[in-house]
């Protein structure tokens, strides 16, 4: 299940989604995000699927790595399909049943939205590298500076979250392999009795998080890293006209997703 966590991860690549400058990547999210929450029915719901579809086509990242990106969420996804379905006032399926099709249709809707969530702003690890994306976040959110918020801090603190996800992840599995080699059983038992017998992951997880976070702290300080104040970079960003067109694009997409909300389509 571990390997299966794809989160932070980088896929290089030179199609037309992985050359997009950052910011427009990260204001796509946004734009994405507000026409996912503003989408109302089956309409507005496929035209959400078919940009998502078509974003992922672009960045030529397989289906099938979107697809175990969402495997450490099933449980949540289940959870929630099943709470609405049971939970949502209607018409029965059948007489006397406390399913009814609004709670099918409902569930459905939410599941698709969370997954179409995931899927579309996965996306944007998955075709950004750390310093890239650091970078588009300093610049996007520079003008908060005026207000002595650490924008470059925060960005980057934000980066090396995201790029040490997969370390760690890595890190546990390597924990638990080497357990179960000894005789650890993390499968079997009550739910209580695996919560339990992954405690012991925990503190060579810890060791190890903080010992790469120290060798981290060293190796900054050794470059003579003091913040973002005075600080250039090897490859300075700029708008290009497919970066405009492609906000434009999302743009329309959120007044699109909007319209069809006012329309109840």
């Amino acid at each position: 299940m571990l390997k299966d966590v794809t989160l932070g991860q980088f896929f290089p690549g030179d199609t037309m989604v992985h050359r997009l400058d950052p910011r427009t990547k990260l204001l796509w999210v946004i734009l994405y995000i507000v026409a996912l929450f503003n989408a109302y029915d089956w309409t507005s719901y496929a035209l959400v699927f078919a940009v998502t579809a078509a974003c992922i086509a672009a960045s030529k990242i397989k289906p099938a790595t979107i697809l175990r990106g969402l495997k450490p969420l099933i449980l949540v996804i289940a959870l929630t399909a099943v709470l609405n379905i049971f939970y949502t006032g209607g018409t029965p399926v059948l007489p006397g049943w406390i399913i009814t099709w609004e709670g099918i249709k409902k569930a459905f809707l939410l599941v698709l939205r969370i997954m179409m969530l995931i899927s579309g702003t996965f996306l944007l690890t998955y075709t950004t590298s750390p310093i890239a994306l650091t970078d588009g976040m300093e610049l996007l959110f520079g003008p908060l500076k005026k207000l002595k918020v650490p924008v470059h801090e925060m960005a980057m603190m934000m980066s090396m979250a995201l790029r040490f996800i997969p370390t760690l992840t890595e890190e546990t599995d390597k924990i638990m392999s080497a357990q179960k080699a000894r005789g650890a059983d993390f499968e079997t038992g009550s739910l209580l009795q695996r919560a339990k017998a992954l405690l012991p992951i925990l503190v060579p997880l810890f060791v190890s998080a903080f010992r790469r976070a120290d060798e981290l702290a060293v190796a900054m300080e050794s470059r003579c890293y003091h913040g973002g104040e005075g600080r250039t970079r090897m490859k300075t960003l700029r708008m290009a006209s497919r970066d405009w067109v492609a906000l434009a694009l999302g743009a329309a997409f959120v007044a699109a997703v909007i319209v069809l909300k006012k329309l109840g389509l």
